[in-house]
């Protein structure tokens, strides 16, 4: 039930920010962060599915807020990427992130840029997936901490 409360509380928080450059809200970071951490999916990944390629930030190292973000979509011949499929989810419940960031992003057939995304201090976790013009999909998960 403490679950289900509070998610229906940040598809609220959500509906409200939804007109700002917010990719999260404070509420949806708390409730991702004190949610029990998911096991993060081992698969492999269909030959000649699209990939999405991390361009910035370095992951490696904390970030700052607000970031740019850049993403470069590849695709394997004769298939190519659709853009179009792209969808972004936000931590432990997985919330849709996709329009906030598209919202904000710049979007081309070849990825997406974002400059001065907004996001809370602390650690973050964002599924990445995208399906090509073949119908095949991938899936890329990105955990990283703003400082």
């Amino acid at each position: 039930m403490k679950n289900a409360l509070t998610l229906a509380c940040l598809l609220g928080a959500a509906a409200a920010m939804a007109q700002t450059g917010m990719l999260i809200t404070a509420e949806e970071f708390k409730a991702s962060a004190e949610a029990p951490e998911l096991p993060v999916p081992r698969s492999t990944q269909l030959p000649g599915a699209p990939r999405i390629e991390l361009l910035s930030p370095d992951l490696n190292k904390p970030i700052a807020a607000p970031t740019n973000i850049e993403l470069r979509f590849t695709g394997s011949a004769p298939a190519e990427p659709r853009p179009e499929s792209f969808k972004a989810m936000y931590g432990a419940f997985r919330i849709d992130i996709t329009q906030r960031l598209l919202k904000v992003a710049k979007v081309t057939k070849d990825g997406i840029s974002v400059s001065g995304a907004d996001l809370p201090a602390g650690k973050h976790q964002l599924t990445l997936t995208l399906t090509d013009t073949l119908g095949r999909q991938t899936q890329q998960v990105l955990s990283f901490v703003v400082q």
